[in-house]
């Protein structure tokens, strides 16, 4: 289990049933999106709620103002700052998915070196600026998952980061509990007997599994059996959309000329970072441009590789971002639905077959039915001993995921609910219980 996750979490939590005199707040910071949830002294559990509703997007646009001096803004208003003038503007998205990744120490922004710690901080400042009165009084306990984005999961360096971040934001001490289990914690306010329940929490870019035990009591008790996680999700099912349809019209696949010679295919670490939308911002580098450009020059078809350097230039990867999420969407709901993304004098307009997206995403399903394997084995029982099934995130709404479970469980015992708000309330479920 990376960084301990498990160790740490494979005990009994005790819940009160008497009311307690602080609150309790969970806090998910999410690779796409981020929530804020409260356990109030009756009991209750609440989502605190922003202006523009309980779920706030995780990005930050940076800008230079008038003055020339650096602007920021987080969530819908750095989108909205973002779609005011993108050519001037830097959307950072996905800054969850580099925690693990210890050759990410720094970013420049503006003239200025950031962090990945100072630029979580300077979101999450943003994120619980309306609550901070609640917050200062309160037992705080954040999320991880169980097993990090990274092709190396430092689960260890990724917590002490997220801490970090935390400690940016003024919150110096928090608890920090596994995701999965939080939703799990959430699930249980609504069991009435004793279950042994398998979580599966889906965020935008891990899939995280707990297999706990959870008994009404009282006092209710609540027991960490097995926990098993991969880091793909969301994003990933993103990147098979761009990579068979986008790409391709970009240039993937074709090749150019050296000093005339032989051909030699278009580099695809380019078209990699491009459908990965937390390396999609970093290719603005002009080095990358001008070898982009240079090889354009004698490809065999140019124009696509001019087109993939003007969506670059002009930022327009969060256009192509809401196009192929609302694809990937509709074809949760039907089994065709159309890819149509235009900018300047590159459209795009393609059919898409549920069939074959599904085709595209089996290397991503036959990891995460591996993890689900391997949650059910560090619990040391079989797919029969676990009474309830509970699916959350926007990824488990895709019927392919969706399958994995009715397969191993049956239809029956598999439900979902809370998809974006379940895992913060688990967590201040769960920082109630560590007050």
């Amino acid at each position: 289990m990376p960084g301990g996750a498990q160790r740490a979490s494979r005990r009994a939590l005790l819940l009160p049933d008497t009311p307690f005199m602080r609150p309790a707040i969970g806090i998910d910071f999410g690779t796409t999106n981020s929530v804020v949830a409260m356990a109030r002294p009756d009991g209750s559990v609440v989502t605190l709620r922003h202006p523009t509703g309980e779920v706030f997007r995780s990005v930050l646009c940076f800008w230079a103002g008038e003055d020339g001096r650096p602007r920021h803004a987080a969530g819908p208003e750095a989108i909205e700052a973002y779609l005011d003038d993108p050519l001037a503007s830097r959307l950072i998205m996905s800054m969850k998915s580099y925690l693990a990744q210890g050759s990410f120490t720094e970013t420049r922004i503006l003239g200025r070196s950031w962090s990945l710690e100072s630029l979580i901080g300077l979101f999450l400042r943003t994120l619980l600026a309306p609550f901070r009165d609640e917050i200062d009084a309160a037992e705080v306990t954040v999320g991880r998952p169980v097993r990090f984005v990274a092709q190396r999961d430092d689960g260890v360096l990724a917590e002490t980061r997220l801490r970090g971040a935390f400690a940016a934001a003024g919150l110096a001490t928090v608890a920090v509990g596994l995701e999965p289990a939080a939703a799990g914690h959430r699930f249980a306010q609504d069991l009435d007997r004793a279950a042994t329940v398998l979580v599966a929490d889906f965020g935008g870019g891990t899939s995280d599994f707990s297999v706990m035990r959870f008994d009404p009591g009282p006092p209710r008790r609540v027991t960490a059996l097995g926990h098993s996680g991969v880091g793909i999700a969301g994003d990933a099912f993103d990147y098979r959309i761009i990579d068979h349809v986008v790409s391709p019209r970009l240039g993937k696949g074709t090749g150019y000329s050296v000093m005339g010679g032989e051909m030699l295919p278009v580099p695809p670490a380019w078209f990699t970072s491009f459908a990965r939308w937390n390396q999609l911002s970093m290719m603005r580098a002009p080095r990358t441009l001008r070898d982009i450009a240079e090889v354009a020059r004698t490809a065999e078809h140019p124009e696509r590789l001019q087109h993939l350097v003007r969506l670059i230039e002009e930022e327009a990867g969060y256009a192509l971002y809401r196009a192929v999420a609302g694809v990937k969407a509709a074809l949760s709901a039907e089994e065709t639905a159309v890819l149509d993304f235009a900018h300047g004098d590159f459209a795009l307009r393609a059919g898409i077959a549920r069939t074959d997206f599904e085709a595209w995403i089996a290397p991503e399903l036959t990891r995460i039915a591996a993890a689900v394997d391997a949650a059910l084995a560090d619990a040391g029982m079989s797919a029969e001993a676990v009474d309830r099934v509970f699916l959350t995130g926007g990824t488990s709404l895709v019927p392919a995921v969706r399958r994995i479970f009715t397969e191993r469980f049956g239809a029956a015992r598999v439900v979902s609910g809370g998809e974006f708000v379940s895992v913060a309330e688990g967590l201040a479920l769960m920082a109630r219980g560590a007050g």
